[in-house]
């Protein structure tokens, strides 16, 4: 069987201070941001780091009720979660639902930058919040 993973589109990182955060990488590493959203949906603002083919996504919370504020509350800073490419997130989501694995997202739903995402529950993936993430360009 071939891989529905085609590579790694980003490492997601939640931080309280987005600014801090892309100081601290362009000083660091000398890193610029390719791209910024707010994504009401989910109650973020990201900036987008290309490292390679790939991203690191630093994430901070734009409203107190998301996801992310209720993560960093209980968790802190740190790695959020892994986001892998796949052909077809459609066909990725029906296969990992079809394993009986615990799905966060029932159907594919529009993501940052044009995308289609699908998040896979932490406690089906051994501990990891896993996002599948087909590129529509």
């Amino acid at each position: 069987m071939t891989s529905r993973l085609t590579e790694i589109d980003h490492v997601g990182i939640a931080v309280r201070d987005l600014e801090a955060a892309i100081a601290w990488y362009a000083e660091v590493f000398g890193a610029t941001v390719e791209h910024r959203e707010i994504v009401e949906s989910d109650g973020v603002e990201e900036a987008l780091v290309r490292v390679a083919d790939s991203y690191i996504q630093l994430l901070t919370p734009t409203r107190d009720d998301s996801p992310l504020a209720k993560y960093l509350e209980k968790k802190g800073e740190g790695v959020h979660h892994v986001a892998y490419r796949v052909a077809n997130c459609a066909d990725a989501l029906a296969a990992v639902k079809a394993s009986g694995a615990r799905v966060i997202d029932v159907t594919p739903r529009p993501g940052s930058r044009g995308t289609t995402v699908a998040f896979i529950h932490p406690k089906a993936s051994f501990g990891t919040l896993i996002e599948l993430v087909q590129v529509n360009n």
